[in-house]
């Protein structure tokens, strides 16, 4: 993928002593050991334990740069700003920087199959359409905030947070914690997102087996995004539709797993 600019994407800076502090204590990622200049994965969630916005987090000398949808920052900022009480950390949106795909940038946390991301200049290169970048992060099975998900709607494993290494259940705390560590405590995973492979494909169509089981969230090309119960998914098999043409899930590679684990668990209750 050429190296640009992700225009639909803003870059929130914290930057104090506190900064690692204030996030520990509220994201789901872990903190320990972060060094300068690597990137991390996480979300802050409401008490209930749905996104409020999830973002790619650039470890700095001071603080980090949170990479962030442009819909969602301004929320997320707000957010933290509440929870920030007598931290020493500064946060803001900074408009002279910019997310962007740069080969002089650092691994994607969430999918070693998409390219380097780092922050940038403004305008230190050409901007990458929204349509490029689905091209590349659909087929990687990577969910986004704005195309596949909006603020408070879905859980993290809905859109596979915990398969990329975007929550930590073990660390002691963060917003939301207690609902999320509960679900998966009792192994009762309702929703995943899936890659699905089809004809005609459009966001809002409906995935079906015997019953609708799944939505198509986001589409490239003849590869689409879905949300999906995997309960109904596990019954349906590989007997698939969207608007009465064949689909196919492609993926993530870990989702036949999961969908073997359902059927034997209904089969042994």
């Amino acid at each position: 993928m050429d190296n640009g600019i992700l225009t639909d994407r803003s870059i929130l800076v914290l930057d104090g002593p506190d900064t690692i502090t204030l996030l520990e204590r509220l994201v789901t990622n872990n903190t320990a050991g972060w060094q300068p200049g690597e990137a991390r994965y996480g979300a802050l969630l409401t008490p209930q334990g749905k996104l409020i916005a999830d973002f790619i987090a650039h470890r700095t000398e001071t603080g980090a740069k949170l990479d962030v949808a442009t819909q969602a920052v301004g929320d997320l900022s707000k957010r933290l700003q509440m929870f920030r009480l007598r931290a020493k950390v500064d946060i803001a949106v900074d408009g002279h920087l910019a997310a962007a795909i740069t080969e002089k940038g650092v691994p994607d946390p969430r999918s070693p199959d998409l390219p380097k991301r780092g922050v940038v200049e403004t305008g230190a290169l050409p901007d990458l359409s929204p349509e490029a970048w689905d091209a590349v992060r659909i087929p990687a099975g990577v969910a986004e905030w704005g195309r596949d998900f909006q603020g408070a709607e879905v859980f993290p494993w809905e859109i596979n947070m915990d398969r990329m290494g975007g929550v930590d259940l073990k660390k002691g705390c963060f917003v939301g914690q207690e609902v999320v560590s509960r679900m998966h405590r009792r192994g009762k995973l309702r929703k995943r997102t899936v890659i699905v492979e089809g004809e005609n494909l459009e966001p809002g169509q409906s995935l079906e087996g015997e019953t609708p089981v799944g939505t198509i969230t986001s589409v490239s090309a003849n590869t689409a995004l879905a949300l999906v119960r995997v309960d109904r998914v596990a019954k349906a098999g590989d007997a698939l539709t969207v608007n009465g043409q064949t689909a196919k899930i492609l993926g993530p590679a870990w989702i036949r797993e999961e969908l073997a684990a359902v059927l034997a668990d209904e089969e042994s209750e």
